[in-house]
């Protein structure tokens, strides 16, 4: 039977913290979990949650992620505990690692992450940055696999903000070997550093390819992918925002471009007629609620590594 493998890093602050053969360990277990052909008992080990942002998916399926393994999960919300009143990160992870076995994170600097990482004895996830959403990035992979079985010749556009979202899916596509093409309007590409360190990855540097034209960028494609434009703490740039990614949302036109049998994904919320229009999401085509649900699966694959 498929068992998890302990992962050769203790933590997971970015999709780069795992190898290529880890991603596709974790990928199968992920789907072992989903059929009902993985059981793993955790012993009451606790996951601890400290979201500085909002969370729909990701604080539901860390839960429930947690519960079906034999955790338990403790809530840590900063607006009711001591992190919400000036505690050190440095104090407050050493001593969450006297309670927990493994420490969810989502908040703003990645250098946050980084400093719980620093001085936790324990696990720590990132349950997003603004950096990288690489817990979302394992399950946008699963749902590609799943849908055409392997990753090879495999093109996913990404159209919006060269956000966390397409950070982590430039460096777990490098990983995987996938051609990812981003579209975004000029001034709003993803992060060099990102873009640098994937170029180091690809065996192929012609499968990473970043620009400003949507309709150039789906020729072809296999997977639509997209995004709100703006993210969480971005309320004030929404207006600017809006009118710079006129010409980027996802529409019936580019969808037609695509591979006929392109699918669309979206990390949800969505804004219908901003990023995507209605009839878009609503289409045949559409995989994104089979995409939030592999978030769990995705997640309990993870969380049985690092605490196995």
């Amino acid at each position: 039977m498929l068992k998890p493998n302990k992962l050769a890093k203790n933590n997971f602050l970015s999709s780069l913290d795992l190898s290529t053969n880890e991603i596709i360990h974790i990928l199968e277990l992920s789907k072992n979990f989903k059929n009902k052909k993985l059981n793993i008992d955790l012993n009451n080990k606790a996951l601890g949650l400290i979201f500085d942002k909002s969370s729909t998916r990701t604080r539901v399926s860390f839960q429930v992620a947690m519960s079906r393994l034999g955790g338990i999960t403790i809530d840590l919300n900063p607006t009711t505990s001591q992190i919400g009143r000036g505690e050190p990160i440095k104090d407050t992870a050493r001593v969450l690692s006297r309670y927990c076995d493994v420490i969810a994170i989502r908040t703003f600097n990645h250098s946050d992450l980084e400093e719980y990482a620093k001085w936790s004895t324990k696990p720590v996830i990132n349950a997003l940055t603004d950096l990288e959403h690489p817990c979302q990035a394992l399950a946008d992979f699963l749902s590609i696999q799943e849908e055409f079985n392997d990753f090879k010749d495999v093109v996913l556009t990404f159209i919006g903000d060269g956000n966390n979202v397409a950070n982590s899916l430039i460096l777990c596509g490098a990983l995987l070997g996938v051609e990812v093409r981003i579209a975004c309007p000029k001034g709003y590409e993803p992060n060099t550093s990102v873009i640098n360190k994937a170029y180091e990855i690809y065996k192929n540097k012609n499968l990473l390819k970043i620009s400003n034209d949507p309709s150039k960028a789906v020729l072809g494609a296999n997977v639509l992918y997209t995004d709100v434009w703006s993210s969480m703490g971005e309320e004030n740039q929404k207006a600017e925002k809006d009118k710079a990614f006129e010409g980027f949302t996802i529409d019936s036109d580019l969808v037609n471009k695509a591979d006929k049998d392109a699918i669309i994904l979206h990390c949800l919320p969505a804004y219908r007629s901003k990023e995507i229009t209605d009839e878009v999401f609503e289409s045949k085509k559409n995989r994104i609620f089979d995409q939030a649900e592999n978030r769990l699966h995705a997640q309990q694959a993870l969380l049985s590594c690092l605490l196995s």
